[in-house]
């Protein structure tokens, strides 16, 4: 701006020199060396020869007023400076909007000298002045005169009056429509491609697509749920104006909707029974009583009698006042105030649909139900009872040391064996080609021949059972150190002599091995014998508790021992624990083994029987309480779904159990049927049970020295 003053008033400053003369040409250089001297100091970015220049004028103009040295000042003005400096702002080619304002105050607020004569100072450190300003009647009388006047625009920061030119007035029209600055600027020309994607091997960009695109946003859901539950609650209304509700009710209709209004847990208070035609001021002739139906009405109780008698008036006006209204009305706000109302939700659950669908009875047969035969002899307690592999014959052992074998179609006592001592067990060879009997009595295991082998099956039985010397206990060997093999000459057979009382006997599967149980708590407790090698080896597992009873697995080498507490599961040839039976019960008293080999039933002394599945847990699956008295045994059949237990309550209970090939089908269990028929003795009832192996028959051992036979 200042190369563009000093042009514009350079040529003024001619024209007046050749109007005024030669005389004046001194003072107008002397004015304009005072304008530069003005535009150097008002810039603080100028260059250092302008500086020059400026202090040197200063000096100049400073002693214009007291010297007389004119010509020295204008032979210096016509010198190589003012040449120079004409030669600059001519050939500056730099721009108005590209200079720094005039004013050199720099960010120092104006109004600090609002009410001073100057407006800062300048490099030298001299005031700036103010222009002298018009009064407001001037500057409106000089608007008023100029036609010009709407264009100009004072600068308060550089402290002089602007004039827009006709571009700038455009330019700021423009603006002011929200249009673009420039006229030939077109805002909607068409668009032109940068880029061309005709046969692009590769794409612009090959970032991944981000995952918002595939994915609903979860603040848009979030935002639709605040406005669904705003138009629920009603805070959002879509009518400008809400409609007025009327305060208007039907009186004679019914107040369901009144309870909807007042909230769901308001009930509405019964109302008074209507009127009828007996309540009429002018009734039917049959509603009015005769005065005898009066009397007699006087002999009821008040209690009983009605509260209203029929009578009939001439019109309306004619009937008298209620004079029990007051009274009628106060009772009824007692019932509405005394009376509490409550929404009770009731579910009407039929019992029959709580109960399991079993099947019935019927398609379940056959099951024992009756009593076929009985079998008398033994003259104490039967404790044990015992079926042949054939079906043909049983055996039994009693408390008075008596061991008999019956024959099961007949009854008929075949053979009898006095030991001397009370059975504790008697159980059958499972192969049938030997017919063997094995039978713990005391601290002895006999095992005897029947007699009913045939002549080839004899021979192989003298040489199974032959002991050519009697082992003795050898401190070496450990096994043998509690027992000893040895020939019972009493009943042609072999003894084995335990250090313990013998409480229960298990053969396995094969016949050869034969498991004893001694409850005394010790590793030895348990042991297995082989008869053919004439051998005795313990348990090699640790035992927790006093053992109750031992079972084979039927079909793999897994061995089953049941203290009071649990039933822990062995594996003979991996010599491990596979898994430990917990009932839950008070005390066990025995177990079962199902023919399958996957289920186990557990009978306990407070009643209880527990259903095991080894597959699904090592819980019960079911627990059973049919007996009220301690359960003396359980047992399986081996080819029906029967399994039974029986009782000190002189009842056996036999049930149906399906176990399916399908594991994921739970088995099913359905109690048949209750025997009853022994009767107590020294407050035993029925002691062992036993199906039969062929036949859904079941024989039960009694207290009352009994054994009955149970058939469908």
């Amino acid at each position: 701006m200042l190369t563009n003053r000093l042009t514009m008033k350079t040529p003024k400053n001619k024209k007046q020199h050749k109007e005024e003369g030669p005389e004046n040409i001194n003072g107008t250089l002397r004015i304009i060396e005072q304008q530069l001297d003005q535009a150097a100091d008002k810039y603080e970015d100028s260059s250092s020869d302008y500086d020059f220049e400026a202090v040197e004028n200063e000096d100049v103009v400073s002693s214009d007023d007291g010297n007389d040295d004119d010509t020295r000042n204008n032979s210096k003005m016509d010198g190589g400076g003012s040449d120079d400096s004409r030669e600059i702002i001519e050939e500056s080619d730099s721009s108005e909007d590209e200079v720094a304002p005039r004013n050199t105050v720099g960010s120092v607020p104006l109004e600090w000298y609002k009410d001073e004569e100057h407006i800062g100072y300048n490099l030298a450190g001299k005031k700036i002045k103010k222009k002298e300003r018009q009064n407001k009647l001037d500057s409106f009388l000089a608007s008023a005169d100029d036609s010009k006047s709407w264009r100009k625009i004072y600068d308060e920061y550089n402290d002089e009056e602007v004039e827009l030119t006709k571009g700038d007035t455009k330019l700021i029209r423009r603006l002011l429509e929200g249009k673009a600055p420039h006229a030939d600027f077109d805002p909607y020309q068409p668009y032109v491609e940068f880029f061309a994607w005709d046969d692009s091997k590769h794409p612009l960009s090959n970032a991944p697509e981000p995952k918002r695109r595939f994915i609903p946003s979860k603040w848009e859901s979030k935002k639709v749920l605040e406005l669904v539950r705003a138009f629920r609650m009603g805070r959002i209304k879509f009518d400008d104006k809400p409609k007025e509700e009327s305060n208007l009710y039907d009186v004679w209709a019914d107040d369901s909707s009144l309870a909807e209004r007042q909230g769901l847990a308001h009930i509405p208070a019964p109302k008074f029974k209507l009127p009828g035609h007996e309540e009429s001021f002018n009734p039917s002739g049959e509603y009015i009583p005769s005065q005898e139906e009066i009397n007699a009405l006087q002999l009821i109780p008040e209690e009983d009698r009605p509260k209203f008698i029929a009578q009939r008036f001439k019109s309306y006006r004619s009937v008298p006042a209620f004079d029990k209204a007051v009274s009628e009305r106060f009772g009824r706000c007692l019932d509405l105030y005394l009376c509490p109302r409550a929404r009770k939700k009731r579910i009407n659950i039929d019992p029959e649909t709580l109960k399991p669908k079993l099947p019935s009875r019927k398609d379940l047969k056959p099951y024992p139900t009756t009593c076929y035969l009985e079998y008398k002899g033994h003259k104490g307690p039967v404790i044990s009872v015992t079926a042949e592999s054939t079906g043909q014959w049983i055996a039994s052992g009693s408390n008075d040391g008596s061991v008999r074998v019956w024959e099961v179609e007949t009854g008929r006592c075949l053979r009898v064996w006095d030991i001397g001592e009370p059975v504790q067990q008697v159980v059958w060879n499972p192969l049938p080609e030997l017919p063997l009997l094995a039978i713990a009595a005391g601290q002895d295991v006999f095992i005897l021949k029947t007699g009913l082998e045939s002549e080839e099956e004899q021979k192989k039985i003298e040489e199974l059972l032959r002991i050519e010397t009697p082992t003795a206990p050898d401190d070496s060997d450990k096994n043998a150190s509690f027992i000893t093999w040895g020939l019972d000459e009493k009943h042609g057979g072999i003894r084995l002599k335990h250090f313990k009382t013998v409480s229960s006997l298990e053969w396995h599967r094969k016949g050869d091995y034969l498991s004893t149980l001694m409850p005394h708590g010790e590793s030895r407790s348990v042991l297995i014998h082989q008869l053919s090698k004439k051998l005795t080896q313990r348990i090699p597992y640790k035992l927790r508790g006093l053992p109750v009873s031992s079972a084979f697995h039927p079909n793999r080498s897994i061995f089953f021992i049941s203290t009071k507490k649990d039933v822990r599961v062995f594996d003979l040839l991996k010599q491990k624990l596979l898994k430990k039976l917990e009932p839950g019960v008070r005390e066990v008293s025995s177990i079962g083994i199902h023919p399958g080999g996957d289920n186990v039933i557990v009978g306990s002394k407070d009643g209880k029987l527990c259903w095991f599945d080894m597959d699904l847990s090592s819980h019960p699956y079911k627990v059973l309480k049919p007996h009220k008295k301690d359960i003396s045994k359980v047992s399986f059949h081996h080819s029906y779904p029967l399994f039974s237990s029986c009782s000190d309550d002189c009842t056996a209970y036999v049930f149906h159990g399906k176990v399916y090939s399908d594991l994921n089908q739970n088995p099913l269990i359905v109690p048949l049927e209750i025997l009853r028929g022994h009767a107590s003795a020294d407050g035993r009832g029925v002691l062992d049970c036993k199906f039969h192996p062929r036949q859904p028959w079941l024989f039960t051992a009694g207290a009352d020295s009994v054994i009955r036979l149970y058939c469908h």
